[in-house]
């Protein structure tokens, strides 16, 4: 059982910077991609920024340029640097890492960004 923890998360003013890290363990075989998605009130999840299996980075529109996502792939982690933060990226944002075929989730972490 592959057990995904973030952390990070936290209240930032506009324009402000904050870093997320996720740390995935137990994975009896090869985290082949990992990434990160989040989910603002009354909307529905969705991608931020990824590792994909074959190692390319894909990001959504709306982080483009402001966000970069790095990893360490001896200690199956992710990290997910955001700057110029907008009002409009307060959510929970949740990492996932996949194991083979199945994706496992972390709890979630806020992120908070006071306009």
């Amino acid at each position: 059982q592959v057990h995904v923890v973030e952390s990070g998360g936290g209240l930032v003013q506009a324009g402000g910077s904050l870093r997320l890290s996720c740390a995935a363990s137990g994975s009896a075989f090869t985290i082949n991609a990992m990434g990160w998605h989040r989910q603002a009130p009354g909307k529905q999840r969705e991608l931020v920024a990824a590792f994909t299996r074959g190692g390319s980075t894909m990001y959504a529109d709306s982080v483009k340029a402001r966000f970069t996502i790095s990893r360490d792939n001896a200690k199956n982690t992710v990290h997910l640097q955001m700057n110029g933060l907008k009002p409009e990226d307060t959510a929970v944002y949740y990492c996932y890492a996949r194991e083979l075929w199945r994706d496992y989730w972390g709890q979630g972490t806020q992120v908070t960004v006071s306009s």
